[in-house]
């Protein structure tokens, strides 16, 4: 079982975008459930079509045998009985891949989801370039009007799909980025995560959130703090550069305005990045963002100084 497994499903899941028999997983797929938690919920199909129990191959009719039980009629094996399991059924959260997706593309959470219809939605824009979401890349192929309806001058689009079993050369024209849902994206630790391209062939990292300075990934995007959560935790793009902003201080202790001048940030305090909003309270990413701020970031509050004692050795979060 491994993580690859699981993404790998999830993708499968939304290009269908129906519920599918848990009779029909195999086995690899079936352990990565387990990975995936709430992402996959059980749900209710149509019962009167099973998968044979037997063969696993035909979907056959289901009827009452007159005895308070239910047989199916596969056209290869005959009579078979069919259990309730047998008609138990797994779906997609397709919220929470939305959700994730914008987590994974820095989108701010300001910025709506927009449901264009058939199976496609505006996930938002990053970086000011509006991102969609499709079951099907043919679906927005021949629909042009529907990125017209997103499109924002200057800007390009970026197009996530499955990738389809036949592609032809370029799918769109130089505006617009495609993006195959399977190969650009990756699921770890229960976050998905976004492979940027590159232009040469670089080593694959095998995990992004691998602590490289101190507690910190190599692009402070993540943290590992075992005392806050077991896994590691992922930062927003403004967080990300106010944590690399302190780092770069040594420890030292500095004026709150240089450090948001340094991050690039239009807030006054480190801690404006990391206050949750009404909206977002109970929500456990916000929750451990705000943790490790607190683990991580010394504040002298009437002299407006704010420190991170672990940039000055390296090491982890401070201790009490």
């Amino acid at each position: 079982m491994t993580t690859h497994d699981a993404w790998t499903l999830v993708c499968r899941l939304f290009a269908g975008g129906t519920p599918v028999l848990r009779a029909t997983l195999s086995p690899r797929e079936v352990s990565a459930l387990s990975m995936l938690g709430k992402a996959v919920r059980p749900t209710v199909v149509d019962q009167f079509f099973v998968l044979c129990p037997h063969c696993q191959q035909h979907r056959a009719q289901v009827w009452g045998d007159g005895r308070g039980g239910r047989v199916c009629r596969c056209p290869e094996c005959g009579q078979v009985p069919v259990e309730a399991i047998d008609g138990a059924a797994l779906a997609l959260d397709e919220d929470w891949l939305r959700q994730k997706m914008r987590l994974a593309l820095d989108i701010e959470s300001r910025d709506d989801i927009y449901d264009l219809g058939d199976g496609a939605w505006r996930l938002g824009n990053a970086r000011s370039s509006p991102v969609v979401l499709a079951r099907d890349l043919t679906r927005v192929l021949h629909e042009p009007t529907l990125l017209d309806r997103i499109r924002v001058a200057g800007s390009n689009i970026r197009v996530i799909t499955p990738r389809p079993r036949t592609t032809r050369g370029s799918s769109f024209g130089s505006s617009v980025e495609w993006l195959a849902l399977e190969e650009r994206f990756t699921f770890y630790g229960g976050v998905i995560t976004f492979i940027p391209s590159v232009p040469f062939a670089v080593p694959a990292v095998a995990d992004p959130a691998a602590p490289v300075n101190g507690p910190f990934s190599a692009d402070f995007k993540w943290a590992t703090l075992p005392d806050v959560q077991s896994t590691p935790i992922r930062f927003t793009q403004g967080q990300a550069k106010v944590f690399e902003a302190l780092w770069s201080f040594k420890g030292a202790e500095v004026d709150g305005e240089r450090i948001m001048q340094r991050a690039g940030q239009k807030s006054d305090k480190p801690i404006d990045l990391f206050k949750i909003k009404s909206k977002d309270k109970g929500k456990p990413e916000h929750e451990a963002r705000l943790a490790a701020y607190g683990a991580l970031v010394v504040t002298q509050q009437r002299a407006g100084l704010y420190a991170m004692p672990c940039s000055a050795t390296g090491k982890g979060a401070r201790t009490s």
